[in-house]
């Protein structure tokens, strides 16, 4: 078994990616809120699951032809950034909602701050089984 490079590390390590790039588009929609015309940003993800599947390569096994089918684990999906067409909300063109915007950081904030804790917490116990901690 591999301590530092297994499943749920590199699945961790995404989800830290995919929060990153979260992080990015929300400030740029922060940064341009007054700029004319601008139309705020999304990062679209796709399922959970199969983001699992892909990343960390988990091994899914069918015992029944009506059970959920799972993507071979090459495939690999990319965060994408959309633009949000359908609103607007100012007089300029421009469809930033800051109370959104600011709602949507402080959550991925959270979410960010939680996934180093766990893989902190990780390494800690790896350090701790090596009797490097106390």
């Amino acid at each position: 078994m591999n301590l530092l490079n297994n499943s749920v590390n590199s699945l961790l390590q995404h989800a830290l990616s995919a929060s990153t790039v979260r992080q990015s588009t929300i400030a740029g929609n922060i940064a341009n809120a007054d700029t004319p015309n601008y139309k705020a940003k999304k990062a679209v993800f796709s399922h959970e699951l199969n983001n699992a599947v892909n990343t960390a390569k988990l091994q899914a096994y069918r015992t029944d032809p009506r059970h959920v089918q799972f993507r071979d684990g090459n495939e690999r999906e990319n965060i994408r950034v959309v633009e949000r067409n359908n609103t607007q909300y100012n007089h300029n063109g421009n469809n930033v909602d800051m109370d959104t915007e600011m709602a949507e950081l402080a959550k991925n904030q959270i979410y960010y701050n939680t996934l180093i804790d766990r893989l902190n917490g990780r390494y800690n116990s790896i350090r701790t089984v090596l009797g490097q901690g106390r």
